[in-house]
């Protein structure tokens, strides 16, 4: 029987190395904050009291994010980030700074009084978009930033978004 130890089931905490060390870890606990502007995304198409909440998001870096944390495995988790790879790291940064990009764009067609007719598919769509990229940086960071997002292809995705931006 295989055991595997909790170090290796917390995300964030080091994992064994060969050589017997702790090796710092990425954490998901940052893509939380774009999860909750998905949720937030997708209930404001339906019920206007979550708006001022979805105004109130705020975009955060991997780095202030963890820095404002009070895990007990932020500093670690850090740790991993600066070791990552200053091409990865970036093309990180750029699928982030994509996510913040949609959501204020969301956030802006949300707010808008009397709502578009086409809003519903519009959220439909920036929904999927948001979805996609969270996907992709949560893959980066199970990674440990083993991976370079700016090789990811994904065409679609970009005709998504750009059709969400040209409306």
């Amino acid at each position: 029987m295989m055991t595997i130890s909790a170090p290796r089931l917390q995300a964030g905490k080091a994992a064994e190395s060969k050589e017997g060390r702790a090796t710092p870890r990425l954490s998901t606990d940052y893509l939380n904050r774009f999860n909750e502007a998905l949720m937030l995304i997708e209930l404001a198409a339906t019920d206007d009291s979550v708006i001022d909440d979805l105004k109130a998001w705020v975009s955060l870096g991997y780095r202030e994010h963890f820095q404002a944390s009070r895990l007990r495995w932020a500093a670690e988790t850090i740790c991993a980030y600066d070791r990552v790879d200053a091409g990865r790291r970036r093309g990180f940064e750029q699928t982030c700074a994509a996510m913040t990009r949609l959501i204020r764009t969301m956030t802006a067609l949300l707010s808008e009084k009397p709502h578009r007719p086409e809003l519903p598919v519009i959220v439909e769509v920036a929904s999927e978009a948001l979805r996609k990229l969270i996907g992709r940086t949560t893959h980066f960071i199970n990674a440990n930033g083993t991976i370079d997002l700016t090789t990811v292809e994904d065409r679609s995705l970009q005709a998504d978004v750009d059709a969400l931006l040209a409306r």
